[in-house]
């Protein structure tokens, strides 16, 4: 009874300790976005959402101007261009990212490349729970670096967004996404 008792209080110890600390690789925040791009023919947003050229990242962002709301695209080669949503895209992109802009592209370092959707906002300086909400976005180098101008941490975006440089913190926020190709369907969520 006793070789029993300490075989069932051994797993019970290895159950509870033998993950350690785990991180969730997706966030459990809000973010659904759905693209089109065999309707929108968007070359910006093409060349992040194509395997075959890992390493371009694309900022999307949903913006109104004169009354018009506009998908922003704008990726890590210098490269923008906007395209007007229509009825569907209405309708299916209900919240892009926590202040309205993500980054996808395929990472450089995975055979097949992996596909990446991260949050626009620095995961250690902005919140989300501020009144007012203060942007704090993170810009994009070539090399697919994403860097913040305010903590000035570097975010290694082929590599699911840890740091690669500057103090430790939290990593870069990441959605589940994937898509059907360059100028396929786009979904984040």
């Amino acid at each position: 009874m006793k070789r029993l008792q300490s075989i069932f209080l051994t797993l019970v110890v290895i159950l509870l300790t033998g993950c350690g600390e785990s991180e969730n690789e997706f966030t459990t925040g809000a973010c659904y976005v759905v693209i089109d791009n065999a309707i929108h023919q968007d070359a910006t947003l093409a060349g992040a959402m194509n395997p075959q050229a890992p390493g371009i990242f694309c900022i999307v962002k949903r913006n109104t101007r004169a009354g018009v709301t506009y998908f922003d695209f704008a990726n890590n080669a210098g490269v923008s261009s906007s395209k007007p949503l229509n009825a569907i895209d209405t309708r299916r992109t209900l919240i892009v990212g926590h202040n309205n802009g993500i980054i996808v592209g395929y990472g450089t370092l995975n055979i097949p490349p992996t596909f990446y959707a991260y949050d626009l906002e620095c995961p250690n300086c902005f919140d989300p729970n501020a009144i007012p909400i203060k942007s704090k976005p993170l810009s994009l180098s070539t090399n697919g670096i994403a860097t913040c101008s305010v903590c000035h941490r570097q975010y290694d975006l082929n590599n699911n967004g840890f740091i690669s440089s500057g103090e430790a913190g939290n990593k870069l926020t990441r959605y589940r996404a994937n898509t059907t190709g360059p100028f396929g369907v786009l979904a984040v969520n």
